[in-house]
């Protein structure tokens, strides 16, 4: 397994937060529709100052505190759901944090970043749902997020502090070179297991992951070859 390329350092393009409210303006409480911040911004145990979740039993929580999703992304999104109006400003996919220049490929499974005066470290992978497809006005954005492998990943909160847009985030420590979001985001949901069972039980080496991913791993090493 080839490591990815450690990126040391990238600026940060935009913060996001959102408020709970009626999901596209009905139904469901939903948070996703985070909108860019101006100035510092805390980062807590639990996320950025002033962010929510709606459903605590999915969203949020200390291994899913800050969101991040590539704005490298956003290219291929038009080219496949069109050129929708969200494509056109930071937050499409509920993210809190927006860069150019870090994808999935070349950032791991327990990296430490020191964001602002914060430091955070990669929990797992996001694990898209129908929510994307709702906000999108009914494009296939979960199926294609899943196909493309293009989810975005979670920060924990390791030390709290404060981030502003603008400032440049440094990578600290690579515990798991080996273990990139996108090869356990294979794996764990894009059905890579079903070829690679060494990989799943090497997965296991990987103390960072996230109990959710933990416990998904063990489901996947006890089902039916």
């Amino acid at each position: 397994m080839t490591s990815p390329i450690p990126i040391l350092s990238l600026p940060i393009l935009s913060l996001q937060c959102g408020k709970v409210a009626p999901f596209r303006g009905e139904g469901e409480p939903s948070a996703i529709a985070k909108r860019p911040v101006a100035g510092p911004v805390r980062v807590h145990r639990l996320g950025l100052e002033g962010d929510a979740q709606a459903d605590l039993s999915v969203h949020g929580g200390p291994d899913k505190a800050i969101h991040h999703y590539p704005h490298d992304h956003y290219a291929f999104w038009r080219g496949a759901i069109g050129d929708h109006p969200l494509l056109n400003d930071y937050g499409a996919f509920g993210e809190n944090v927006s860069t150019a220049g870090l994808t999935e490929d070349t950032v791991c499974i327990g990296d430490r970043w020191r964001l602002g005066s914060a430091l955070v470290e990669v929990s797992q992978g996001r694990q898209p749902c129908w929510k994307l497809d709702h906000r999108f006005g009914g494009a296939k954005v979960n199926a294609a997020c899943i196909r493309s492998r293009r989810p975005g990943w979670y920060y924990r909160v390791i030390e709290e502090g404060a981030v502003e847009a603008g400032e440049v985030m440094e990578l600290v420590d690579r515990p798991f070179p080996d273990w990139s979001v996108l090869r356990v985001f294979g794996l764990l949901i894009a059905g890579d297991h079903k070829g690679d069972r060494d990989g799943l039980e090497a997965l296991g080496e990987v103390s960072a992951l996230a109990e959710p991913w933990v416990r998904r791993r063990a489901k996947l090493l006890g089902a039916p070859g």
